[in-house]
């Protein structure tokens, strides 16, 4: 009778001493499945041995900075070679790769590397993807097959912007809202044919987010001169809120948070909230403290954790309370690097390849796991997906990590 009785004490034992369950989450597009940087996933590994996450696979992509969507075993991402985009899809898993698509494409490097900044957006069986100089297609994800194809600046008159289009696709019901064109456009996201269109100037770099505002169906684009919300359905505008960069560099998607907007951008302009009413907007605090130049910050707890860009020197990571604008803390610990977050952690990659792990805390910045897991240029955000962080460099190095409980 003693084993019977002792086997529950053995069992509750082990369960104690095992590792908790990872809680998985798929990565469909640019900022993941709430388009706010931050993955729901729980139980991943911060004790890494020194030097790093185990590696799963590694791989080439080309030139760019586009990141990862990560669905249903497959993780996708764009890069260029010799004036030619490809887009890629892996083995989530094992790095195989499972499908590819080239097509001619300027590289566009324009005082940087160039090559691809958008995202790839999973939607079902359909993946879709935008190039620079806005070549739209629509792939079956699983095999790569072309279901249907755009070119929008010959379709549509749009003119290019600087340094290309950079915007990721948004699903939102049968549209795919795009950063292309004065303020947005829509398209049919079954065959691609025009919805909406607000104008034919050059649009920003940042990627549409959608929102509800007084029961209405909402998207915020951040253009090239204001940050503008539209009916998702007809592209009527809503509100504008103002907002001047230097050269138009409007990069760092909006975040909403209630009727309340939060901007950013680089080159000086720094960042504000303001409240909207009744399509009224007002300004409830601006200043400099942070200046999201290239990648978007993260709201968790009531604060902003970004890469805050000073003047061209070197860039800090930063914590900014977002009801009153108060900076938390700087850290000179990741240049222009990016952040993301998992259960109350930032994921951070510096612009030289350390990936660093460290609480969301507004009283500092004490990463619990760091280590160099790229060379080179890296201004592209990393993915956690299903216990894999995904990074990679602006020379198209891509490396798989392996963060599973063990």
């Amino acid at each position: 009778m003693k084993p019977l009785r002792l086997f529950p004490v053995l069992a509750v034992a082990t369960l104690l001493i095992s590792p908790c369950p990872l809680a998985a989450e798929d990565w469909p597009r640019w900022r993941g499945p709430n388009l706010d940087g931050i993955s729901r996933e729980q139980g991943w590994s911060t004790t890494w041995p020194k030097e790093g996450p185990p590696v799963l696979w590694r791989a080439q992509v080309g030139i760019g900075f586009s990141s990862f969507s990560v669905s249903q075993g497959r993780a996708y991402t764009l890069g260029n070679t010799a004036n030619q985009d490809t887009v890629f899809c892996f083995d989530a898993e094992k790095g195989a790769l499972l499908w590819k698509h080239t097509y001619p494409c300027a590289l566009l490097a324009k005082y940087y590397e160039g090559g691809p900044g958008s995202t790839p957006t999973l939607d079902g069986a359909e993946v879709y993807t935008l190039s620079k100089m806005g070549h739209l297609f629509c792939f079956a994800a699983d095999t790569g097959k072309i279901l249907w194809q755009r070119d929008l600046v010959k379709e549509h008159g749009v003119a290019v912007p600087q340094w290309g289009f950079a915007g990721s696709p948004l699903v939102d019901g049968i549209r795919l809202i795009l950063n292309v064109g004065t303020s947005g456009m829509a398209v049919d996201k079954r065959d691609g044919k025009l919805i909406w269109l607000t104008g034919k100037e050059a649009a920003a770099y940042s990627t549409p987010v959608p929102f509800v505002e007084n029961g209405k169906e909402a998207v915020a684009i951040f253009a090239g001169k204001a940050v503008v919300a539209l009916d998702r359905a007809s592209g009527r505008e809503f509100w504008r809120q103002p907002w001047k960069t230097n050269y138009d560099i409007n990069s760092a998607d909006p975040i909403l948070s209630g009727n309340r907007v939060f901007l950013s951008s680089g080159y000086g302009a720094g960042g504000g909230l303001f409240e909207i009413n009744q399509g009224v907007s007002k300004e409830v605090w601006r200043n400099k403290h942070m200046r999201n130049q290239i990648n978007s910050c993260v709201l968790i707890g009531g604060h902003l954790y970004g890469i805050s860009g000073q003047d061209g020197s070197l860039s800090n990571l930063a914590c900014e309370d977002l009801a009153t604008g108060e900076l938390k803390w700087s850290a000179k610990a990741a240049g222009f690097g990016s952040v993301t977050a998992a259960d109350g952690k930032l994921i951070v990659l510096s612009d030289k390849g350390e990936l660093m792990v460290a609480p969301a805390s507004p009283a500092g910045f004490n990463p619990v796991a760091r280590a160099q897991v790229l060379n080179g240029k890296c201004w592209t955000t990393p993915v956690l997906a299903n216990g894999r962080i995904y990074c990679r460099n602006a020379a198209g190095s891509v490396v798989c990590l392996d963060v599973r409980p063990r």
